[in-house]
């Protein structure tokens, strides 16, 4: 063992030496705060009982809304896929803005030969990295981390039986709670637990040795197929599961944004939306969220056991929210904030308890803020910025508009309270007052009172275009703007 030690500590040296990236006090790496993340797949931002929704049970996600600082406005860009994932951890490993990020996703391994993921980055300053879970990012992964279990791919297998469903009167043939039907249940035990269970081998590891942790904790769940144990599908009885205020039998504009009746995502349910088949998805999405929530109380319960939680930062969020039935879509390729926003939960040293910030901010901000916890400079390529100056009080916000774009079907920008959401093929605007509105239910957009706020906020959105490195011409797609 002391041989061993020994060959770590040099290698971390050598790792160190040779790393692009500076740090700060690198040789007192031991005296450095560990860093937990745990990210959800498909997670609205108010699907935490805490957060706003009453049916919901969530007690371990509750508790760390108590104990910790939760960013109530933190979102996701968008997406150059209908896999809005894939762009998502491209941002968040490799600290890019969505174009960017794009162009850097195709040459990925490249990146990560050169050190420029985050995982490697933290690792450059006398990390042990842990990862299980969805991955989802050209680089490999077993290369990225020191230790890695059970490597997911973006979604697990699908069946003909979960699509077109339910259809109100005719058995459904799907169950969310039958192995048969493998999908979270392939190789005999739930996706969500076994990552619960890589979580706790990681901690009684980590609990041995010296160095600073960072563990890259990445749940398939709640993303469709949406299975869980009876148990927790009971918990919702159909008859107590609320329709959204925003439910619709289907979206006007949704072939003209690119989230019509042929998308994978859209065809879960059947055309137009029963409230039937809306509440059972919904009663699914529930459960699998409580079932999820179980196996972050069994990771939270290891943090403790290791003695070595007071000096450990806790990250909760999840890569981007869900409709599930609201505005008569069920994916996420849409610009409204039930699609664009994700719970954002930080717990640790120094962190405030019980507190929140409505302050806008994108989720990939956690990218420089580890950093700056791990003492590594953030390098010039993240572009995100680090939540810290919030935390200390420094700031209000990150961001002073929040940019949202699909292909090239969809541009949004949230800023002062209003939402101007474009849709450039067939030139249709809409503007929401998500202060007021935030179901974003009343379009404003052709009315003459609100022609300057129109006005205004697409000259935002051109500039943070220009920011973003966004090529798509609205100008052209909006001559009268």
């Amino acid at each position: 063992m002391k041989h061993l030690s020994l060959c770590l500590s040099l290698l971390v040296f050598a790792a160190m030496a040779c790393s692009p990236f500076s740090t700060t006090g690198a040789d007192d790496g031991a005296k450095r705060p560990n860093i937990v993340f745990i990210i959800s797949d498909d997670q609205c931002f108010d699907a935490i009982g805490a957060l706003g929704h009453e049916q919901l049970q969530t007690p371990n996600l509750d508790r760390m809304v108590r104990s910790g600082l939760t960013f109530t406005h933190a979102y996701n860009m968008g997406s150059w896929s209908p896999a809005v994932c894939i762009p998502s951890r491209a941002m968040l490993n490799t600290g890019r803005f969505l174009w960017r990020a794009e162009a850097v996703y195709q040459r990925s391994e490249q990146e990560r030969q050169a050190g420029r993921l985050w995982s490697l980055m933290i690792q450059s300053a006398g990390y042990d990295t842990y990862m299980t879970g969805k991955w989802h990012v050209r680089a490999n992964a077993e290369r990225s981390f020191d230790f890695v279990t059970n490597v997911r791919p973006g979604m697990p297998n699908q069946t003909p039986e979960g699509y077109n469903r339910p259809i109100e009167g005719q058995p459904d043939a799907w169950s969310p709670y039958d192995a048969r039907f493998e999908g979270f249940w392939r190789g005999g035990k739930h996706w969500s637990e076994v990552l619960a269970d890589d979580a706790e081998a990681f901690f009684e590891q980590a609990a041995e040795r010296d160095n600073p942790f960072f563990m890259y904790l990445a749940f398939n769940a709640p993303h469709d197929p949406r299975q869980s144990p009876k148990s927790y599908v009971e918990r919702y009885p159909l008859e107590d599961v609320e329709l959204p205020a925003n439910f619709l039998p289907e979206y006007p504009y949704n072939e003209a944004m690119g989230s019509g009746r042929g998308l994978r995502d859209e065809r879960l349910a059947p055309f137009p939306r029963t409230e039937f088949a809306v509440k059972t998805n919904i009663q699914e999405y529930l459960a699998i969220i409580s079932h999820m929530d179980t196996q972050v109380g069994r990771i939270l319960d290891a943090l403790q056991r290791t003695g070595k939680a007071d000096q450990t930062y806790v990250i909760f969020t999840s890569d981007h929210g869900l409709a599930v039935g609201q505005h008569g879509l069920m994916g996420k390729q849409n610009m409204y904030d039930h699609s664009m926003r994700v719970p954002l939960i930080v717990m640790g040293p120094d962190i405030p308890k019980d507190q929140r910030v409505d302050g806008d901010v994108y989720f990939q901000d956690v990218v420089p803020t580890t950093l700056e916890w791990a003492g590594v400079d953030v390098p010039d390529f993240v572009e995100f910025r680090s939540l810290m100056p919030i935390v200390r009080g420094q700031r209000e916000r990150n961001y002073d508009a929040i940019y949202g774009a699909y292909l090239h079907r969809q541009r949004m920008i949230r800023q002062d309270g209003y939402k101007l959401i474009l849709y450039p093929t067939i030139g249709r605007v809409r503007l929401f007052h998500v202060q007021s509105d935030p179901a974003e239910t009343i379009d404003l957009a052709d009315d003459p009172k609100h022609q300057t706020t129109v006005k205004r906020l697409f000259a935002s959105l051109l500039k943070l275009q220009q920011d973003m490195g966004d090529s798509l011409d609205l100008k052209a797609a909006f001559p009268d703007l």
